[in-house]
């Protein structure tokens, strides 16, 4: 991988400006990324023109327009659209660019297989908190991406939130984990507002308690550094409300089905990926 002079920072080329791409935009530049040194394309120029407005970001026509110039070219479009964009681009990238892809379900032989022969990758695999700053990402190194390239992209991602390296096989386990995540916390906080409403409270206060709730169980987890178990136990006097609850919720399966969500999670994105990569 080529060194940039001491004070440049690489330029980075940001293909699609959809929810991921505008996180991706937005992060960057909340980690010192100068808005001069990012370019955004999208096939909605409105977009284009939102994103440029609100951040000071540059703007390209087509997808080869700014890869053709880039240090970094992150494909943020939708799955279906990645084999067009890399037909767009592999004819122009520099020599020592850095290919790095969010879309999901998308295996690195594929973006191998369309790019330079040892043109580096590396996939990403996001969550949707990285809007807020809290996101979790996994990312994994294709065959010709080195622990300088994965250095950029944590470097490009620092302000998404908790960045970690992983081999690509175990990225249907993270999507599973990580990347539907989310929906399943989402699910918690509803059914836990809907119960505090079942009890007599209103719902935005049940709503406000939920979240907050979470949101404080999450960063004792992480703070502490103790298994949720223990933080578990700590709050379940014997004979207790909380010993009550949990046996509850054990009587109806909720671990269970935590775990059969992922599992189902984790077998869906391998049938979207395809065959297994090498």
């Amino acid at each position: 991988m080529t060194t940039h002079d001491a004070g440049t920072t690489p330029a980075v080329a940001v293909l699609g400006g959809g929810v991921m791409g505008g996180t991706l935009v937005a992060g960057l530049l909340q980690g010192g990324w100068p808005a001069d040194r990012v370019t955004v394309v999208d096939r909605d120029p409105a977009r284009v023109a939102a994103l440029a407005a609100e951040h000071g970001v540059a703007t390209a026509a087509a997808s080869a327009d700014a890869a053709a110039h880039a240090d970094v070219v992150l494909v943020a479009v939708k799955p279906d659209v990645v084999p067009t964009v890399l037909a767009d681009v592999a004819p122009v990238l520099r020599p020592d660019a850095l290919v790095v892809s969010v879309a999901a379900g998308v295996p690195l032989r594929v973006y191998e297989a369309a790019l330079p022969a040892g043109t580096p990758v590396v996939r990403v695999m996001p969550n949707t908190p990285a809007l807020v700053g809290k996101g979790a990402s996994a990312i994994a190194a294709g065959s010709a991406a080195g622990d300088p390239h994965l250095a950029l992209v944590e470097r490009v991602l620092a302000a998404t939130g908790l960045v970690v390296r992983v081999a690509e096989k175990d990225l249907d386990a993270v999507t599973a984990i990580s990347g539907s995540g989310p929906a399943y916390v989402f699910y918690v906080i509803d059914a836990l507002a809907e119960a505090g409403v079942l009890l007599g409270l209103t719902r935005d206060l049940a709503t406000r308690l939920a979240v907050a709730t979470v949101e404080g169980s999450a960063a004792m987890v992480a703070g502490t550094g103790e298994h949720p178990a223990v933080l578990r136990e700590r709050v379940s006097s014997p004979g207790g409300t909380t010993v009550a609850g949990v046996a509850a919720l054990d009587a109806h399966g909720v671990r269970a089905g935590l775990v059969a969500a992922a599992r189902a999670a984790a077998d869906r994105s391998r049938e979207l990926a395809g065959p297994a990569a090498g």
